[in-house]
């Protein structure tokens, strides 16, 4: 019998799921099959995902909160975040987790031993990065253009700041979550604070995947370690695939099928 998994999404045509898992069910001699479903209303999502026959999904923008209140069962992080990004279906129910900061984590450590990070950005991946790195021993601060959205990294207890008055401090890894560079060449904080923010650092990491940022060609300039989102793509993916078929290999085995994706 083979099963039927998917990334849901809006828009989902350029995702590369399909190929990564596919590579991996077919190198692991596992009956899978893995797809793309453009999912327009969120609210839909639990019932496509039943009428179809889905034995297990990945979600990505903008539905992962309606993930979250499509699933049976929540894992403890993904109800934290209230963000679920892989849904697999078992005795009935629809289980739900989030596999990218757990992803990033796995990512993060190949570089080095990090104690201090510095996340840009407040949006919902910083959310998610900064209280699993935060479970994992790294302390972490948060910088953003503007105070509004550091209200939530405040109360969680996160040391902000904004770009004005900011001030480097020596950070192991600094880590973009905005979507500057992902269409132009914006820099996630003026040039000055950022290159004094990288003369300090170890590591540069940005979650956009699919191009060379501006902000890691400073990285690369500076001949700091860097990885982009493709490896946390990648990480993510090996998680979800675990979830998807049941803990049946090691996290080894499937980073090794998998992993030739990234040069294709």
């Amino acid at each position: 019998m083979r099963h039927l998994f998917a990334v849901f999404g809006n828009p989902v045509y350029h995702s590369k799921s399909p190929l990564m898992h596919n590579l991996a069910f077919r190198k692991l001699e596992y009956p899978g099959c893995y797809t793309r479903w453009l999912i327009e209303e969120g609210s839909k999502l639990r019932d496509i995902f039943l009428s179809l026959g889905f034995k297990g999904v990945n979600i990505t923008v903008p539905h992962k909160e309606w993930a979250f209140k499509a699933a049976d069962v929540v894992e403890d992080f993904a109800a934290e975040v209230r963000a679920v990004n892989t849904l697999v279906l078992s005795d009935g129910k629809l289980y739900g987790y989030n596999t990218d900061a757990p992803g990033f984590y796995r990512a993060l450590r190949k570089l080095g031993r990090v104690k201090t990070a510095l996340i840009m950005g407040a949006g919902g991946t910083a959310r998610a990065l900064a209280l699993y790195l935060r479970s994992r021993g790294i302390d972490v601060e948060v910088v953003n253009r503007s105070p509004g959205r550091l209200d939530w990294f405040e109360k969680e207890g996160f040391v902000c700041h904004t770009w004005e008055g900011f001030e480097a401090k020596g950070h192991d890894a600094i880590i973009n979550t905005t979507s500057a560079g992902l269409t132009d060449d914006a820099l996630p904080m003026p040039k000055p604070l950022l290159d004094a923010a990288l003369a300090h650092a170890r590591y540069a990491v940005d979650v956009i995947y699919g191009r060379q940022t501006p902000f890691l060609k400073e990285a690369k300039r500076l001949k700091l370690p860097h990885f982009d989102g493709s490896e946390m793509l990648l990480q993510q993916g090996i998680i979800a695939f675990d979830h998807f078929t049941e803990h049946r290999y090691a996290l080894e085995e499937i980073e090794t099928a998998m992993r030739p994706f990234l040069e294709l």
